[in-house]
């Protein structure tokens, strides 16, 4: 994955309005060019263990988890979870690929068994989800997907920022 550049995180802070914390490289980008997923190290500049390998910073894109949040689009994920063995062998397996790739950068003792967005026994957290699933593309986490199906085209209204010509 690509180091992030100046302006990379320059639109990232605007993204998030404040300073991205551990960002070592762009995990995706929206189709206007802007990052919309950072690859976060494993362990903050401050020793701090951070879980978050895949952060969505695309305010479009957070907003619109953010409204299938709302609407429980997550408790009816969990109920699927829960009643078909086939999703939950692929959802625990979309953790072992979140957690091998986090361990690939960095083993972080602490945090080792600890994926994100609930994986693989609860689902919260869509963001978390959609950044998987954008970073490491479609097929890895089958509810990543599913999000990304129902969210795009969040890049559609135009650049969440502009870029400077």
């Amino acid at each position: 994955m690509p180091e992030p550049t100046e302006e990379d995180l320059e639109i990232v802070k605007a993204q998030l309005g404040r300073p991205p914390r551990g960002t070592r490289a762009i995990a995706h980008r929206c189709p206007c060019g802007n990052p919309d997923v950072v690859e976060t190290a494993p362990r903050l500049d401050d020793g701090t263990p951070f879980p978050t390998l895949y952060y969505l910073t695309c305010p479009h894109a957070t907003a619109a988890c953010s409204r299938l949040e709302s609407a429980g689009v997550m408790r009816d994920m969990q109920d699927r979870l829960a009643t078909d063995p086939e999703l939950a062998a692929h959802y625990a397996r979309a953790a072992e690929d979140y957690l091998a790739r986090r361990k690939a950068i960095e083993d972080v003792p602490e945090i080792s068994h600890v994926a994100a967005g609930g994986m693989p026994d609860r689902v919260k957290c869509l963001h978390v989800h959609l950044g998987h699933a954008l970073a490491a593309g479609r097929g890895v986490n089958p509810f990543g997907d599913e999000v990304r199906d129902v969210v795009e085209p969040w890049w559609a209204e135009g650049p969440c920022v502009k870029r400077e010509d």
